[in-house]
């Protein structure tokens, strides 16, 4: 017995690799954001629900006579696509929407609820939580959208298929006018250039969260309001270059057009231009800017208190 304890005791302790504690803190971490901010899916969610009921609205508004002339034209120009594609950006929409409520409430909120005594008390760091906190619409959302897209896209094939059948028509006429697989892959590819491109609108929101004391909203836009002064009284109202709005919205465009030149929507893999998209400067400065915000994020978080 005492020889076996002795084994035991020489036998070297089991550690735990830094990487692998890092990683388990930092999913704990996002699954506390999912269990204390539960509008970053139900929101979405509620939107497909919506565009669930929009579509299957037309597909029963929509006259057997309309259908049946419908699939007997060959030249007929109806996109079978288009709900789909409808669905697929209104939640991406929802999602981008639902990011930026979040980044803006994400530290302001723990210092206005005082929870912020509670979670510096845990042997967490300020850079894991602001990391962690970046991480949701840089990382989350986009896995959120994606997934309810697709089951909301699913869902519509399966009951528009049942409407088809129930007024007499094959559906299967319907499946091969559908290329849910390409959506599926362009929308993967937009929702990855758009991370990208507004990661430093996102992490702007998460610096001015930890350093507003009231009303963030407005101290995150008042800086890019007085710029629009200043544009118009020195522009007049033809306006001049506007780097927020270029950044905001011109980046939707990029990724579902050809070449990503902001023209004809994309129609096959092929029209993709990755090395063209993902290689303009705008993006990797972007990222750049990001990094500054989240550092002076982090460094806001260590001094900052409750409100």
């Amino acid at each position: 017995m005492t020889s076996e304890t002795e084994h035991l005791s020489d036998a070297p302790a089991v550690v735990a690799s830094p990487w692998r504690t890092h990683a388990r803190t930092f999913y704990w971490l996002l699954r506390r954001e999912l269990w204390e901010h539960r509008v970053l899916y139900i929101a979405p969610a509620v939107v497909a629900g919506l565009g669930i009921l929009g579509t299957l609205a037309g597909s029963l508004h929509l006259s057997n006579v309309e259908r049946a002339d419908r699939l007997a034209d060959p030249a007929s120009t109806y996109d079978y696509m288009e709900p789909y594609g409808f669905v697929a950006g209104t939640v991406f929409l929802s999602g981008v929407v639902v990011s930026i409520l979040y980044s803006l409430a994400a530290l302001h909120g723990e210092r206005r609820d005082r929870s912020i005594l509670f979670w510096k008390s845990l042997p967490v760091s300020d850079l894991m939580t602001v990391l962690s906190k970046a991480a949701v619409p840089a990382l989350m959302m986009p896995v959120i959208v994606f997934a309810l897209v697709v089951v909301a896209q699913l869902v519509i094939v399966a009951l528009t298929s049942l409407i088809w059948l129930a007024n007499g028509f094959d559906p299967r006429l319907m499946w091969v006018e559908l290329d849910l697989p390409f959506l599926w892959t362009v929308l993967s590819y937009g929702l990855t250039f758009m991370t990208l491109w507004h990661a430093p609108v996102f992490a702007w929101l998460l610096l001015v969260s930890a350093w507003a004391r009231r009303v963030p909203f407005l101290w995150a836009a008042a800086p890019f309001v007085a710029i629009a002064i200043i544009e118009y009284l020195a522009f007049g109202a033809a306006g001049g270059p506007n780097p927020l709005q270029h950044r905001i919205l011109g980046g939707f465009s990029g990724p579902f057009t050809v070449g990503s030149r902001g023209d004809a929507p994309v129609s096959t893999l092929a029209d993709l231009d990755p090395v063209r998209l993902f290689g303009q400067p705008g993006v990797w400065i972007g990222l750049l800017v990001a990094a500054a915000f989240l550092f002076a994020a982090i460094r806001l978080r260590r001094s900052r208190g409750p409100i």
